[in-house]
């Protein structure tokens, strides 16, 4: 199959299918541990990489392999490494590049566990990380060091859906020599696809999107052999790699992923659009609406405004809690990506274990409820938003 001949949601259905000598049709669930040889000639080949085959599961499945296939044919990547999660792809990133002594620069907008991931485990290794807008690209240049090795951005961001110039900080990025990674977990390359936009690599948290349905967890690692060379070395050597099973639930996950993208983001707008107009909603944040101070950009840079929307009511904490309880169909919990729609206050949970400082720095305020737009009937969701707000 040339990849380069069709479209995405073909992709996301047919690359990376390999059938084995029974000729199944769906894709086949490989478990098991550890694969034997003909000889121990070809083992001693395959484990110092003279030649390609599977050789223990940790590091080498073909499951897994087809997963890391069709993901990297969406993104249009030279090459995939599979992760336990996604928080788990952005510790291979920065274990697999950086040393002891290096610098990233990062967005302020980021999750709640990349920052914490940043600041309380890998600064004890001896690397620095300093926080910058995630809008301002002259801050992006301020920032960087001689010693500066990362560029990490979210876009959109969470829970703000802030949207970052991944063109123009990538050139940035370039003047310091330094490598930009872009979280597109909101996005998935249905939406965007940060590579073609300058990005040297794309991290994943395959739980979301990817899934759909919030059954496994799972991350990835995107980007040239180049630059995933150390990353994959790290995952082999660390373990966090993503299992046969969970690989097998996101490769059926994306055969539907085009549908459901188009199907969160139409919702999304509709019910952004809605909450505009409601008395007790001071400020709505979403790339889809004009009044997104980055709507223009995100335009251009995604194919619509995706799936998450999040609002500031009135009244603060207190009022936040009361719509949220409100609720009898959203699902009260922080995961997102999912066909049922889901509801959370970031303060309280996503961002609940950042500094109130950071917080207030990535503009996440005690009124603020994020909503991951489900697909069922948009009325539905209005109307059960509508207890609370009312």
């Amino acid at each position: 199959m040339n990849e380069e001949n069709y479209q995405s949601e073909t992709l996301a259905i047919r690359a990376g299918t390999v059938r084995s000598q029974f000729g199944e049709h769906s894709e086949a669930l490989f478990l098991t541990s550890s694969f034997v040889f003909d000889n121990a000639a070809q083992a001693a080949a395959r484990f110092i990489g003279e030649e390609s085959g599977n050789i223990y599961a940790r590091f080498t499945n073909p499951t897994v392999s087809m997963f890391e296939e069709r993901l990297a044919a969406l993104e249009g990547a030279e090459q995939c490494v599979a992760t336990s999660s996604g928080m788990s792809a952005i510790l291979a990133c920065v274990m697999g590049i950086l040393k002891a002594g290096d610098h990233i620069v990062a967005s302020c907008s980021l999750f709640g566990s990349t920052v914490n991931l940043f600041n309380n485990v890998i600064k004890k290794f001896g690397v620095e990380t300093t926080y910058v807008s995630a809008t301002e690209v002259s801050e992006w240049r301020a920032a960087a060091r001689s010693n500066t090795r990362l560029f990490f951005l979210e876009t959109p961001s969470n829970p703000l859906t802030e949207i970052s110039d991944i063109e123009a900080i990538s050139h940035v990025a370039r003047e310091f020599s330094a490598l930009l990674v872009v979280d597109n977990c909101f996005c998935t390359p249905i939406l965007q696809r940060p590579l073609e936009l300058g990005a040297d690599i794309v991290i994943h948290s395959a739980t979301k999107y990817l899934d759909g349905q919030g059954r496994v967890l799972g991350g990835a690692v995107l980007g040239s052999k180049k630059h995933l060379e150390s990353i994959y070395g790290f995952l082999r050597t660390a373990g966090p790699t993503m299992s046969a099973f969970n690989a097998w639930v996101f490769l059926k996950g994306m055969e539907t992923l085009k549908l459901r993208m188009d199907a969160h983001s139409a919702n999304a707008l509709d019910l952004a659009t809605w909450l505009e107009l409601q008395p007790n909603v001071s400020r709505v944040f979403y790339p889809g609406l004009a009044s997104h101070p980055q709507h223009a950009l995100a335009m251009r840079q995604q194919k619509t405004g995706g799936g998450i929307v999040a609002f500031e009511v009135k009244g603060g904490k207190a009022a936040a809690w009361r719509v949220i309880d409100a609720t009898r169909m959203l699902s009260i919990t922080a995961n997102l990506g999912d066909t049922r729609t889901t509801i959370c206050h970031s303060a309280s949970t996503t961002h609940a274990r950042i500094t109130p400082e950071a917080r207030a720095a990535a503009g996440i305020t005690d009124g603020l409820i994020r909503i991951a737009v489900g697909l069922e009937a948009i009325v539905d969701i209005k109307n059960d938003l509508a207890r609370g707000l009312t």
